[in-house]
């Protein structure tokens, strides 16, 4: 059994005794002191012990069949600077951190933390009133007597054995929840910012080949125009040429219109009004080749949400100290210095110096059973915060399996989207050739047009692709607990 001192002890040292006052308080005083000491030594070993994670928490194959053997330094490790070597967006983030209006609340929030701590902290300084007082009286019109009095009263209220104490743990707990609470708003502020920034340069790579892809196919309305009025294609043709021409001139519009919600969307993140986003391309994205999940528990305890499931356990846990230091004896200790001209029932002049001491000493006997109510209704509280840290890290580690699979489903699609457009684009040159210049008859119009549908569908399912690809990088970054620092 731990019998280690607290430094709060000190404040059990009784006041002196008024002289006259009998030797019945000072007794009591030191019964009472007795009792919190004895009181002390039996409960040191639950009432002063600090929060440590339950043994039985499970934090093995968290990530399932994804999970990978590495070091402790794994993805959700790097520093978002590091992650994101865009410069352009290093500048966004970086102003997206300073501006955005969620992030100024939750620093305040911080602040209003900080000062809650710092009351549960002076709870263990006694407090000092000054409260200076005057009178005047007469009897039957007869000249007043005046009377004053300057005290000042001093009062500490210790509390009952360990309250002060755990009540200090959950204020600072209540501290690194605010702090933890900034790192999810950092997190999901980075995060949404990379995702809207990738997504306008993704928008830029589609219209950039929907503008070309309309350019082309206006070229080739003019060279079926040419075609038919040699005899050699017909109106149909045209038509139809015409129609998937001003299909995707159409989609070039509607490109331009994302575009535009997209940087307003972006603009609103950062707390700006509406402005072109300046941006890079999308190819300046690559996926960090320290793609590993590292040591499961380690990593994800980077993750803000299993850090706040935790300190809600630890703060049920003091929670269940101070229902049971609820059980002991308080102490209340009071004094009262100052000057006065009355002394008992007599005006006396000049004035005398009056002080008195009192202390006591409260044990709770008979409360309707509403302590130990509190009490099971603060263990039940600490079983239901285990619970949710628990079921939090499952759910945090079916997050890291999900991105991972998907990131690597997206990575190994990248290939095969590179195969398809390299062989739709000797589609294309080959159809254009056998139709224009009318070497087989078996080659009309539509193979012209299905080999340039297929072409752009396959370009833009690319780019489609290497966005996906970038938004499961990021997701993985976040789903083991990365951009919540730096």
């Amino acid at each position: 059994m731990n019998t280690k001192k607290s430094s709060s002890q000190t404040v059990y040292t009784p006041l002196p005794i008024r002289e006259g006052q009998g030797g019945g308080s000072s007794s009591l005083l030191g019964w009472g002191v007795g009792v919190l000491l004895s009181c002390f030594v039996l409960s040191s070993c639950g009432l002063y012990k600090n929060y440590e994670r339950p043994a039985d928490i499970t934090i093995d194959g968290l990530y399932g069949q994804s999970e990978q053997a590495g070091d402790e330094q794994g993805m959700g490790a790097i520093g978002w600077r590091t992650f994101f070597t865009d410069p352009t967006l290093q500048g966004l983030i970086e102003k997206g951190l300073a501006q955005n209006a969620s992030m100024q609340q939750i620093d305040i929030q911080i602040r209003e933390a900080q000062e809650y701590l710092t009351v549960a902290k002076l709870a263990y300084v006694p407090s000092l009133v000054f409260t200076p007082q005057g009178q005047m009286s007469s009897w039957d019109w007869a000249a007043p007597s005046k009377t004053y009095t300057f005290p000042i009263t001093a009062s500490w209220q210790i509390g009952s054995l360990g309250s002060l104490r755990n009540a200090k743990k959950q204020a600072d707990v209540a501290v690194a929840q605010t702090q933890v609470a900034r790192q999810a708003v950092q997190q999901s502020l980075v995060a949404n910012i990379a995702n809207l920034y990738y997504t306008l340069c993704m928008l830029d790579a589609e219209l950039a080949i929907s503008e070309q892809t309309a350019a082309n196919w206006r070229e080739s309305v003019e060279r079926t125009r040419q075609l038919m009025e040699a005899g050699r294609s017909n109106k149909a043709a045209l038509a139809q040429t015409e129609a998937n021409c001003y299909t995707v001139e159409a989609s070039v519009l509607d490109l331009k219109r994302s575009i535009t919600e997209a940087e307003n969307a972006l603009c609103t993140i950062l707390g700006e009004t509406p402005h072109h986003i300046d941006r890079q391309s999308l190819s300046t994205f690559t996926v960090p080749g320290q793609v590993n999940t590292g040591v499961p528990f380690a990593l994800l305890s980077n993750r803000p949400d299993v850090k706040q499931a935790e300190l809600k356990l630890a703060s049920a846990f003091y929670g269940v100290n101070i229902a049971t230091s609820a059980f002991y004896p308080s102490l209340n200790i009071s004094g009262t210095l100052g000057f006065t001209n009355s002394a008992g029932t007599m005006v006396v002049n000049p004035g005398k110096w009056i002080w008195n001491a009192v202390a006591g000493l409260t044990q709770p006997i008979f409360m309707n059973g509403r302590l130990r109510a509190q009490k099971r209704v603060a263990v039940m509280q600490q079983e239901e915060a285990k619970i949710g840290f628990q079921q939090q890290l499952i759910a945090a580690g079916n997050e890291v399996n999900t991105a991972m699979v998907k990131l690597q489903t997206l990575q190994a699609k990248s290939a095969l989207y590179d195969g398809q457009i390299t062989a739709l684009n000797d589609a294309v040159a080959a159809t254009e050739a056998l139709y224009t210049n009318n070497v087989s008859r078996s080659v009309n119009y539509l193979n012209v047009l299905t080999a340039q549908t297929g072409l752009l569908q396959a370009q833009l399912g690319q780019i489609s692709n290497k966005l996906q690809t970038v938004q499961a990088a990021i997701e993985l970054y976040q789903a083991l607990g990365g951009g919540a620092a730096e």
